[in-house]
């Protein structure tokens, strides 16, 4: 059964892959105000382990940034299985990387849709 929830264990928090997802040369794909940075890694619990980053050099204030890494975990957590499905027929694990690029916020709705965007952009391509 599918829980639409985001666990901790799909939150990108190990340092290594997080150096090496940044580091270049890894899959990016770009829906404006989002890009998504992924790579394959070695097979964990989770299918994809995801992280947010909204630069303070875009939002100075906590509040806004913080209000738009809601939006989008809140996007990812609901539309998740859409990607889900593509990883475990290929047995793939995916770390994922959104990083805000605009300095204005945008509705929900915006943001969700341009997360799924991105997410079925990335399961048609490893397909």
């Amino acid at each position: 059964m599918e829980r639409n929830t985001l666990s901790k264990s799909e939150r990108l928090n190990r340092k290594l892959i997080i150096d090496r997802l940044f580091a270049g040369g890894n899959k990016s794909l770009l829906a404006y105000p989002l890009r998504v940075v992924y790579m394959p890694v070695e097979q964990g619990n989770e299918r994809a382990c995801m992280l947010v980053s909204v630069p303070k050099k875009r939002f100075r204030r906590a509040v806004k940034r913080n209000r738009v890494k809601r939006q989008i975990r809140e996007a990812y957590r609901k539309n998740k299985y859409t990607l889900w499905h593509v990883l475990e027929e290929a047995d793939i694990s995916l770390a994922l990387g959104f990083i805000w690029l605009d300095d204005k916020l945008y509705a929900s709705d915006e943001v969700e849709e341009k997360v799924k965007n991105l997410l079925i952009r990335i399961a048609e391509n490893l397909r």
